[in-house]
């Protein structure tokens, strides 16, 4: 299926999404600051609970590399069926 961008734009300027990327960003420049993370590094900060399952900066986070951080399982329609990747599953 082709993506329609014009539908995504109006998505991420929604304010619920845009105070999302506000939070994700803030998280980043404090773990910066922190010395954990670093511009290039190939690593993303991770929520514990996801925005789009009601997580928030609060739940805590963690440094995780890009593709561990973007390797949850998903649905048709790309939704987040589950916050456990599969290397973690395996390790149960």
């Amino acid at each position: 299926m082709a993506r329609n961008y014009k539908q995504e734009d109006k998505y991420e300027a929604k304010p619920e999404q845009v105070a999302n990327r506000v939070a994700r960003n803030k998280m980043r420049r404090k773990l910066m600051k922190e010395g954990k993370v670093k511009k290039g590094d190939g690593k993303d900060v991770a929520h514990k609970v996801a925005f789009d399952k009601g997580g928030s900066n609060a739940q805590g986070v963690t440094v995780q590399s890009a593709s561990q951080n973007r390797s949850f399982k998903r649905d048709s329609k790309g939704n987040l069926v589950s916050e456990i990747s599969k290397k973690e599953r395996k390790k149960k």
